[in-house]
């Protein structure tokens, strides 16, 4: 059984190097190690407290966009109003522009008839008159052909004249 337990020497050889290794390892590699991943956690640090930042700039950003959107859409909206009202007031305006315009044209219409019918009336009128001259010429000239017939129409027209 003395292969299975060790010699003293042995042991205290053996706890001689692993304190020399602890000790060798933490003065060269532990320090190191444990700086590289207390560097590593604050550069975690660092992009997580980073992450959040921008998470709140961004929230930021979504609520000052959804607010400009919003302000868009009124402004857009109002716009669209203003411009139904400008176009319905145009629609309206041009309507009575249009009415106007027929009535004038309908009372120049009116009054050019007018005239026309006048100058008509006043053309039928002469021709009228003319072919009355014309006929009583022709039934004078029949009539009147002879003396006797003569001498009866002054008779006639003596008498009808009322002498004062």
């Amino acid at each position: 059984m003395d292969l299975l337990t060790p010699g003293s020497g042995l042991i205290i050889w053996q706890l001689f190097i692993f304190v020399l290794l602890v000790l060798l390892l933490g003065k060269l590699a532990w320090k190191p190690i444990l700086a590289s991943l207390k560097e590593r956690e604050e550069s975690i640090q660092q992009a997580l407290d980073s992450a959040e930042s921008a998470k709140k700039e961004m929230a930021s950003l979504k609520a000052d966009n959804e607010i400009l959107l919003r302000e868009t859409r009124e402004e857009r909206d109002k716009i669209l109003r203003d411009a139904r009202t400008a176009a319905n007031r145009i629609h309206d305006e041009a309507q009575v522009d249009a009415k106007k315009n027929a009535d004038r044209m309908i009372e120049d219409a009116k009054s050019i008839i007018q005239t026309e019918r006048n100058a008509a009336l006043r053309d039928v009128k002469e021709q009228v008159a003319m072919f009355s001259i014309e006929i009583a010429e022709k039934l004078i000239k029949k009539n009147l052909s002879d003396d006797k017939t003569q001498k009866e129409l002054a008779n006639t027209f003596i008498k009808d004249l009322k002498l004062n």
